[in-house]
């Protein structure tokens, strides 16, 4: 386990006591696999975050808590690394941890763990459930800040909200499907990820409303809870176009584009519009590809600058600002693709 840093550092990092660290390290025994992989993954963080950690400065120790598919908690992730330089003087470090699904029991163990052991604020995508709310509020009891991400908890005591206004996305994703399929029959697909997630449910809404108002002949047919992986999401959208033949475009809120897509080439059946969200590795392929019609995306290096900037005023680093805005929705397609998602 070879890295440059003192174990006081990976320690931090880790959330372990020195002593655990160096018998991790010297590989003492007497640990359990879980706490090893933590030092390891601390040590991956460290060498990461490099350019920050031997910088003069005050530090802020963010953890970044997320119930998210991986292809959005690795962009997410790598959205805040690349902001890091941008928030000199300050030193900001950050613990990253990231799930896909489970239950909501092991989500608010993270964040009661978190806030026995210290932190100066967390950056949370979660389930909007009474068990995560009471979550939030034992961190603010701790004076730990908490930052909703992409999907708010506005009834908990998280301190700001950090993302776009889903409803208008929705709704922007209703007048694009309108205007794309224009007089052409067939109803449309609208797939969330869960129905607990509260972004989800506003841009269902945003969507399903602008629909009525503007197409009231469509039908909508609606599936969830395919948690936006490929495996549960291929199935859902299978049975879905078995059931319906008259499906002929998607407005995907919660992913697994890949598997829907695949669904309709295994039925031999046209995709006709397609309107997804955020420029994570699948989408971009897609997108590159021409499979999507159009990604809503928002600049998530803004955003994890944002929320970075909101838990340093909530320790008085920075001088106070207004009311935190929505982030800019941007309609991306295959011709106007952000020059970081095409080089890649």
């Amino acid at each position: 386990m070879g890295h440059p840093f003192p174990i006081r550092e990976i320690a931090r990092q880790a959330g372990l006591s020195e002593a655990t660290v160096d018998r991790v390290l010297n590989g003492r025994g007497g640990v359990r696999e879980s706490t090893e992989r933590e030092v390891r993954q601390a040590i991956e963080d460290l060498d990461r975050q490099r350019t920050q950690v031997r910088l003069v400065g005050r530090t802020f120790m963010i953890d970044i808590v997320m119930q998210t598919p991986e292809r959005f908690s690795t962009a997410v992730q790598a959205a805040l690394e690349a902001e890091l330089p941008s928030l000199h003087p300050a030193v900001v470090r950050s613990r990253f941890h990231f799930r896909e699904t489970g239950p909501v029991e092991e989500l608010t163990r993270t964040l009661d763990r978190i806030a026995r052991r210290g932190s100066q604020g967390v950056v949370l995508k979660a389930p909007d459930v009474p068990g995560v709310a009471a979550a939030v509020s034992r961190l603010a009891e701790a004076g730990i800040p908490v930052v909703t991400l992409v999907t708010d908890l506005p009834s908990s005591a998280r301190l700001a909200y950090v993302g776009i206004d889903n409803r208008a996305a929705g709704a922007t994703a209703a007048y694009l499907m309108g205007q794309w399929l224009g007089d052409r029959p067939g109803n449309v697909l609208t797939s969330l990820s869960s129905g607990f997630f509260r972004n989800e449910e506003e841009r269902e809404m945003g969507f399903r409303g602008a629909m009525r108002a503007r197409h009231p002949e469509r039908t909508l047919v609606e599936i969830a809870e395919g948690q936006g992986l490929d495996a549960t999401q291929y199935d859902l959208v299978r049975a879905a176009l078995r059931r319906d033949p008259d499906i002929r475009a998607v407005y995907s809120i919660g992913g697994g584009n890949i598997a829907t897509l695949r669904a309709f080439d295994d039925l031999d059946r046209e995709c006709a519009v397609f309107v997804a969200h955020d420029l994570d590795h699948d989408n971009t392929r897609l997108l590159r590809e021409q499979r999507l019609s159009a990604v809503l995306h928002h600049d998530l290096r803004q955003d994890m600058r944002e929320a970075c900037h909101i838990v340093m005023r909530a320790h008085d680093a920075l001088p106070p600002a207004g009311p935190t805005l929505p982030s800019a929705i941007q309609v991306v397609t295959p011709y106007n693709m952000p020059p970081q998602a095409t080089a890649g």
